[in-house]
C-alpha cells in the first residue's frame, strides 16, 4: 500500500527528547530536526476525516516496513538486532569503527559519532530515533480517531487497535533494546522536557492491555480488502508475546491455539504460487520445492498463502514508490577481488559482465548470488552448528539444502578465471598441496549463505543489459514483499509457552517437529526438549525475519520469571540477570550465555589481513543486555532526568522511574 499525504503548515510542536516532530513524515533522513512547515500536518484539519485517517496509517505501515527495508546502499536496519545476537557479525572490515569490539565501543555518547551513521556497521541509533516516531506516527492516529464523525464506533476502535498495535510493536523492541525507556502515549502541542523513564514492566503491562483491546476489534485479513494493513492475526501474535513477556504463559499459550487452530491458517506443505529459477538457473539451478517458493516475494502475500498472517507489501509496479532490499549486496560475502585466489595465484571469481566476450553462464555467480560486500555475516553457528539435531547434521533439511539450491557454501562458487588452471573448479580456503591460505581475509569472503532467504529479484537491472551496471544483472537486491509473522513462529511460541508452564510436557516436541517435517527434516525431536531447542528452531526458520536480540533479551526475560533452567541447566534470577558486567564465560542472562557459547565474541584476537582492520577483536559485556540510553535524549531532557543502564556511565540506581504506566501517562500532561 502506497498513499500520498498532504502537507499543511501546523503549530504542532514535537518532544525534545525524541528529536522529532510529532508529525514530521517527509523522509527517514536527518532534515527532520530543521522541519519544513510545509512537512508537518494541521491535525485539526487532517485528521478530521477517514482519508485523513488512512493517510496516517499508510504512514505507520510504511514505516514497519523500513526496519527491514533500508534505503541505503552499505546497511540493513535489521542487521544490527543480529549482531548483537548468537547469529552474526559486524564484517565489514575496511572501516576502522566496525561494531565489533562491543563491550570498549558502546557508550551513551557512541550515538553523536558512529552510531549515528548508517555507513559504518549498525543502527542502534536509528533504532531509537525510527522507532519513537513510529510511536509518534501510531499517537496520531489514537488522539484522533473519535473526532472522525463519520466512523462507526466500531469502526474508531479498528483504527484504534491498529494504532495499538503500531505502537505496541514498537515498544516491544524498545523495552529489550533499551530497557526502561520514556513512555510517550500521546502528541502534545509544546516541547516536554521533563520526562522520566517507565519501568520495562510497566510499559509490557500497558501494550498488553492495548493488545487485548485490539484483539478484540481490529478484523480478520479475510474480513479486509487491503494487505499491510494490520490484522487480528498479528495483533494475536503480539498479544501472545506480551503475555510471555509478562509470565501469563497459558494466556500466551491459548492466544496460539486459536492462530494454530481456529483462524484459517495453514503451515505450507507443497510448492504453491510462481516458481522463481533464480538469477542465472545454468550457474545455480534451484530444484522447486516448498521453502524456496514460500520466501519468493511475489509468493509471500497471494491467497494460496494460508502460512502468512501478516506480510509488508513492498513490490509492484511503480518500483520507484517501495524500498529496495539489498540483501544480496549487504548480507552475501565479498568475493569479487583478489583476495579469494586461485592455487596458480590469480583472481579466482571475476566480475564478468554479460556483454563481455569472456562470458559464460555457468559461471555467473555475479548474477546468481549477487555483488556481495559482507556488512554482516552469519556466525559458524548458525552456519552450520545450529542445523545439528539428535547429534546429526540434518541432510534432509530443505532450509539448510545446497543440493536443492537454498543453501550456498563456499566451495559452490567455481574459479571462473579462464587464466587459471584452476577454472571450473571449486574456489577453496587453502591450497591442498601447500596448505597456503588462498582467502586473506575469511571474516567478509568467506562463509554460506541462505539463498532462499536472500535472493531477490531486480528485474529492471536484469532486463537493462546494455548499461554498465545492468549488464551485470540483478546482483543487489530489490523491491521485496516481507513476511511480519507466519504461522510458523506461532508454533515456536507456543511451544515457548508450554516449556514455562511445564518443562516435562511432551508435547512441546510436536510443535517443533510440525515446522522441522514442513522443511523435511529428516532428525525429528524426541521425548522433552529444552529452551535451547526452541531458540534454535526459531534461528533455522525464522531468520532475518524475527528481531533477534529483542526475542533472545524477551526470552531472557521469561526464563527469569518463570525460574525454569535454560539448555546447560542454569538458573537465572529476576533482580539481576540483567544486571551484571564483565566479559567472562558465567553469568549474566541467557542472551549473554548464547552469545559466549555460540558466537565470536569473546573469544580473542582475530588477525585479517585486511585493508585498514589487522587484527578484530569481538566483545560483548553482559552490561549490553541492554544498550545505553542515548546521551543526547538524556542531555535534551533538561528538566527531568532520564535512568541510564547498568554498567555505562551516568547510571544511577536511585533515578527516580514511573512504576505504574498510568503515573507515567498522567505527567504527559503536566507543564515542564
Amino acid at each position: 500500500m502506497n498513499l500520498t499525504i498532504h502537507k499543511s503548515r501546523s503549530r504542532n510542536r514535537g518532544i525534545v527528547i525524541l528529536l522529532a516532530a510529532a508529525l514530521t513524515i517527509s523522509s527517514c533522513s536527518k532534515e527532520f530536526l530543521q522541519p519544513d512547515p510545509l512537512s508537518i500536518y494541521l491535525p485539526n484539519e487532517t485528521f478530521n476525516t477517514e482519508s485523513g485517517l488512512l493517510s496516517a496509517m499508510a504512514i505507520c505501515d510504511r514505516h514497519l516496513k523500513g526496519y527491514w527495508a533500508t534505503d541505503h546502499n552499505e546497511m540493513l536496519t535489521l542487521g544490527t538486532e543480529y549482531i548483537f545476537s548468537e547469529l552474526m557479525v559486524a564484517s565489514n572490515t575496511d572501516k576502522r569503527s566496525m561494531m565489533a569490539d562491543v563491550a570498549n565501543m558502546l557508550t551513551p555518547t557512541s550515538d553523536n559519532s558512529s552510531l549515528q551513521n548508517l555507513d559504518r556497521s549498525n543502527s542502534m541509533w536509528y533504532l531509537w530515533e525510527e522507532t519513537y516516531k513510529g510511536i509518534s506516527y501510531a499517537n496520531t492516529i489514537i488522539k484522533y480517531v473519535d473526532q472522525v464523525q463519520t466512523l462507526s464506533e466500531q469502526d474508531k476502535n479498528a483504527y484504534k487497535g491498529r494504532a495499538y498495535f503500531h505502537r505496541a510493536f514498537r515498544y516491544m523492541a524498545l523495552v529489550f533494546e533499551y530497557g526502561d525507556v520514556p513512555l510517550v502515549t500521546t502528541i502534545i502541542d509544546v516541547p516536554k522536557q521533563n520526562y522520566r523513564s517507565t519501568k520495562r514492566d510497566a510499559i509490557l503491562q500497558m501494550i498488553t492491555k492495548d493488545m487485548e483491546f485490539a484483539v478484540q476489534w481490529v478484523p480478520d485479513q479475510k474480513n479486509m480488502n487491503l494487505i499491510g494493513m494490520i490484522n487480528k492475526g498479528a495483533c494475536r501474535m503480539l498479544l501472545a508475546k506480551c503475555y510471555l513477556a509478562l509470565g501469563e504463559y497459558q494466556k500466551a499459550k491459548e492466544q496460539t491455539d486459536i492462530l494454530i487452530d481456529q483462524s484459517g491458517y495453514a503451515l505450507m506443505t507443497e510448492s504453491f504460487g510462481t516458481f522463481n529459477d533464480g538469477g542465472e538457473a545454468q550457474t545455480w539451478p534451484i530444484t522447486r520445492n516448498v521453502i524456496w517458493d514460500m520466501h519468493r516475494p511475489e509468493n509471500k502475500l497471494i491467497p494460496a498463502n494460508r502460512e502468512v498472517i501478516m506480510g509488508m507489501p513492498n513490490r509492484g509496479a511503480d518500483a520507484e514508490s517501495f524500498v529496495k532490499m539489498l540483501t544480496m549486496r549487504i548480507l552475501y560475502p565479498f568475493v569479487f577481488d583478489t583476495r579469494i585466489q586461485t592455487t596458480d595465484g590469480k583472481q579466482a571469481l571475476l566480475n564478468i559482465k554479460r556483454n563481455s566476450g569472456d562470458y559464460n553462464a555457468k559461471y555467473d555467480y555475479m548474477r546468481a548470488f549477487g555483488r556481495g560486500i559482507a556488512t554482516f555475516r552469519p556466525t559458524s553457528f548458525q552456519s552450520k552448528g545450529v542445523w545439528a539435531v539428535n547429534g546429526k547434521q540434518d541432510e534432509g533439511d530443505l532450509r539448510h539444502s545446497a543440493k536443492v539450491g537454498n543453501w550456498v557454501r563456499m566451495e559452490d562458487y567455481k574459479v571462473n578465471n579462464k587464466a587459471s588452471k584452476d577454472f571450473g573448479k571449486p574456489v577453496t580456503l587453502k591450497d591442498p598441496e601447500t596448505g597456503k591460505l588462498l582467502c586473506s581475509d575469511s571474516i567478509r569472503r568467506w562463509y554460506d549463505v541462505p539463498h532462499y532467504k536472500f535472493f531477490l529479484d531486480d528485474p529492471v537491472s536484469e532486463a537493462n543489459i546494455s548499461g554498465s551496471d545492468g549488464s551485470r544483472g540483478a546482483t543487489n537486491g530489490s523491491v521485496a514483499d516481507w513476511y511480519l509473522y507466519r504461522l510458523a513462529e506461532a508454533y515456536l511460541l507456543r511451544a515457548e509457552a508450554k516449556y514455562y508452564i511445564n518443562p516435562a510436557d511432551g508435547t512441546i516436541k510436536d510443535d517443533l517437529n510440525a515446522v522441522r517435517q514442513r522443511a523435511k527434516c529428516t532428525e525429528l525431536y524426541q521425548g522433552t526438549v529444552n529452551i535451547g531447542d526452541i531458540m534454535n528452531e526459531r534461528a533455522r526458520e525464522l531468520y532475518w525475519e524475527e528481531w533477534r536480540n529483542v526475542e533472545l533479551k524477551r526470552v531472557s526475560l521469561c526464563l527469569a520469571r518463570s525460574s525454569k533452567p535454560d539448555e546447560w541447566g542454569n538458573v537465572y534470577n529476576l533482580d539481576n540477570f540483567d544486571k551484571q558486567s564483565g566479559t567472562d564465560a558465567t553469568g549474566g542472562s541467557y542472551w549473554y550465555q548464547r552469545i559466549v557459547h555460540y558466537s565470536l565474541y569473546n573469544k580473542g584476537i582475530i588477525h585479517v589481513n585486511a585493508t585498514g582492520l589487522s587484527d578484530i577483536k569481538y566483545t560483548m559485556d553482559k552490561k549490553n543486555m541492554y544498550w545505553p540510553i542515548p546521551n543526547v535524549a538524556i542531555t535534551s531532557n533538561i528538566k527531568g532526568q532520564l535512568k541510564q543502564n547498568y554498567g555505562y556511565d551516568g547510571y544511577n540506581p536511585a533515578t527516580p522511574v514511573w512504576d505504574k504506566w498510568e503515573d507515567a501517562v498522567a505527567d504527559e500532561a503536566t507543564a515542564d
